[in-house]
């Protein structure tokens, strides 16, 4: 079994088959409107930028199951996203992605990789470590799906090949991406440095509560960003 093997409705409502993908590299990943981590869709986007004339796609399913931090319909959050961080990858249907009621696709895609834990070094790594011990702790167990921007690179034959925390951010998942990437009919692939330049260079100030960093109730982000 591949992803190839499975369908999706996306946020216009048309149902489509993965296997359209075939022959691509896909970053799948689960996003939120509201959330500490929202900002990711600009990493995101400028991946996509970068690699989308190189066999390259970036697949984003939104989910509300993380604190209510999606609650708009389908045109509220495609608006937001075209709005605010310009996205034009292609964007699914809201749905779970963990639990029972998981989409088959994000079923499939825990099922076949695991979970090893956040990068304690990002800005909210401890915080989000923390707050899942607290409030949701059935969370950490398994290889569910432990929070909003958990990403799946999958390569060219349809097989999962790195899965990423929320706390990984975009931009560093370029190296591997490119890996992949260099089986296409040699074509010219940016390199790290690139993109790294090309993604705006913001330092993030956060507070000392983890609701105000991580947005644990579904309120507006309340990050306050500065230019370097």
């Amino acid at each position: 079994m591949s992803i190839y093997d499975f369908k999706a409705t996306t946020i216009d409502g048309e149902e489509i088959s993965l296997n359209q993908y075939k022959g691509k590299v896909l970053v799948i990943v689960n996003t939120a409107s509201k959330c500490g981590f929202t900002p990711q869709y600009e990493g995101l986007e400028k991946l996509y930028e970068r690699y989308k004339d190189k066999d390259f796609e970036i697949l984003g399913f939104p989910s509300n199951q993380f604190a209510g931090q999606e609650p708009g319909e389908s045109t509220e959050i495609q608006n937001f996203c075209t709005i605010n961080y310009g996205v034009s990858f292609q964007l699914f249907e809201k749905g779970d992605v963990r639990g029972e009621t998981a989409q088959p696709i994000f079923k499939y895609l825990t099922k076949e990789t695991t979970f090893d834990g956040f990068d304690l070094n990002h800005p909210n790594g401890k915080k989000l470590n923390d707050m899942l011990k607290e409030k949701f702790p059935q969370f950490l167990e398994g290889n569910s799906v432990k929070w909003n921007f958990t990403k799946f690179i999958i390569g060219r034959e349809g097989n999962i090949a790195y899965r990423y925390e929320p706390t990984t951010e975009p931009v560093d998942m370029s190296a591997d991406i490119e890996k992949l990437l260099v089986e296409s009919k040699g074509k010219n692939i940016p390199t790290v440095d690139q993109i790294k330049d090309s993604v705006s260079t913001k330092k993030i100030y956060t507070g000392e509560n983890d609701e105000e960093v991580l947005n644990c109730e579904g309120s507006p982000c309340n990050f306050v960003y500065k230019d370097k």
